[in-house]
């Protein structure tokens, strides 16, 4: 049976939301790659005779009218992004660029075969399509607010116009855990270091190694897990290595988005062609060591975690000299990476981290995109402020990009009230209202609606940002519930 078909025979109130799913991980829809999907939207709003707004960077608005006995409530905003991190297994075919999801269902999760599922954020659009296109819902007015590109640091909605809205309760559904309700979220920040680099030519033996084996992670969620980082433990690896014995390197590469924990780092090296027999063997006994070290440091978090080494054969090369080498790893062994700050006013909450996201060492430049957040502003400039004289010692420069504020908590909500007496009576449990690490655009869209009242939840989503995540369909339908019977309240 096809994954509509299994969801069907379910008998689920959401069968439409997912209906939507389906449909939308048909489109590409990765970050900077959302006009299709924009596209998608404002001909589901023409076809349902909505209004709309379309920007030039993609966003949507769409607006349905309040069906008849609601004109008095004050309309609801529902709010969330359409595009996805874009992982995948190492052996998967998919081209986020071109192809859609292969979707399918273990048990009670949604997955996509080999890739990320995108429930990040594409349940928000699910949810907000599949109330616009069930006319016997009643509800206030409705104003959807979708933007783009929220993955690589909210650039949609620092863009976005919402001067047609009228509403001031807004509901973000961007959060993966069902049940809690957030109210408060860090802000953030994208630097690019760029470190120059010389060369000089050289023939040896080739070698290529793969740091592999990591869980990964997102970077707000998952940052405090203490996952082991790729292309830091690359550089740890390839410190040691060095340091042990006559090495070249030629290129170093990991990390597909800046805000996920990577996974994997592969790095091309080149032995002295003079001594490459014994050279090869003590190369790759240094790694077989390095390797345990690893395997016993990490055996709770990533108990996965190897080094492949692959003999390339005589070969030459362009290899970074000395000088270059030395910076390149001096950078990679001495950048910020984790928990740099914990929560002095709320326990257990991660302050102010760093994740390393993106590596890559080719031609003349080393580049390394890393993601910041911070619930003080303060600390999270003097963070950046750090990473830029780190890069700028090595010769370097950074560029700071999508500086985006934190969600601030605010005591009195009558939105947080109403949707929790709502949860509440609803499944005879209470809700949890929590603040989090991870960046939301709550902040940025409470600075663009005056006295915006919002709160943040979801359905139980796990491991997202890797290949590894999955949607509970029980939970997806139970945030359905939710959603209609608040909105049948007023």
């Amino acid at each position: 049976m096809t994954v509509l078909e299994q969801i069907s025979a379910m008998g689920l109130q959401s069968e439409k939301v997912f209906y939507y799913f389906t449909e939308l991980a048909k489109i590409p829809h990765g970050s900077r790659n959302t006009k299709q999907i924009s596209d998608y939207l404002v001909d589901f709003a023409k076809n349902h005779n909505l209004e709309y707004y379309q920007d030039k960077s993609n966003n949507v608005v769409m607006i349905q009218e309040a069906s008849a006995g609601y004109e008095a409530y004050s309309p609801v905003i529902i709010q969330g992004h359409m595009d996805m991190v874009c992982e995948k297994e190492s052996d998967c075919w998919i081209d986020f660029a071109t192809d859609g999801l292969e979707l399918y269902i273990d048990g009670d999760f949604l997955r996509a075969k080999g890739t990320t599922l995108g429930g990040d954020d594409g349940i928000a659009v699910a949810y907000a399509l599949a109330l616009l296109d069930s006319p016997n819902i009643v509800h206030p007015r409705l104003e959807i607010v979708l933007t783009v590109d929220e993955e690589i640091g909210m650039l949609g909605a620092m863009d976005i116009d919402l001067s047609m809205l009228k509403g001031h309760r807004m509901l973000n559904i961007d959060s993966d855990l069902e049940g809690h309700f957030l109210t408060s979220c860090a802000g953030g920040m994208t630097t690019v270091a760029a470190i120059p680099v010389t060369r000089q030519s050289q023939t040896g033996r080739g070698v290529k190694l793969c740091l592999t084996g990591l869980l990964g992670g997102h970077s707000g969620s998952e940052i405090d897990k203490e996952h082991g980082n790729a292309l830091v433990l690359m550089g740890r690896v390839l410190k040691d290595l060095t340091d042990r014995m006559t090495v070249g390197i030629v290129s170093i590469e990991g990390g597909l988005k800046d805000n996920a924990i990577p996974r994997e780092c592969t790095a091309q090296l080149l032995l002295p062609k003079d001594r490459e027999s014994s050279e090869l063997a003590s190369a790759l006994q240094v790694i077989a060591e390095i390797e345990s070290v690893l395997q016993k440091e990490y055996a709770v978090s990533d108990a996965g975690v190897c080094i492949k080494a692959e003999d390339m054969g005589d070969t030459s090369a362009e290899i970074l000299s000395y000088v270059s080498q030395t910076k390149v790893l001096f950078y990679l062994n001495h950048v910020p990476n984790g928990v740099q700050h914990m929560s002095s006013q709320i326990p257990g909450l991660v302050e102010t981290s760093c994740n390393v996201g993106i590596l890559k060492l080719e031609g003349d430049v080393c580049s390394v995109v890393t993601s910041l957040r911070s619930s003080v502003t303060s600390r999270k400039l003097a963070l950046a402020d750090k990473l830029q004289f780190l890069a700028e010692f090595l010769g370097g420069d950074m560029e700071r990009r999508g500086d985006y504020p934190a969600w601030e908590y605010v005591a009195d909500s009558a939105l947080r009230d109403s949707i929790s007496a709502v949860y509440t009576e609803l499944f005879k449990e209470a809700p949890v209202f929590e603040a989090i690490h991870a960046g939301l655009e709550c902040g940025i869209l409470s600075g663009k609606i005056k006295d915006l009242d919002c709160v943040s939840f979801g359905p139980n989503n796990y491991d997202i940002h890797t290949p590894k995540e999955r949607l509970s369909i029980a939970s997806a339908d139970k945030i359905w519930r939710l959603l209609v019977e608040f909105l049948k309240r007023g």
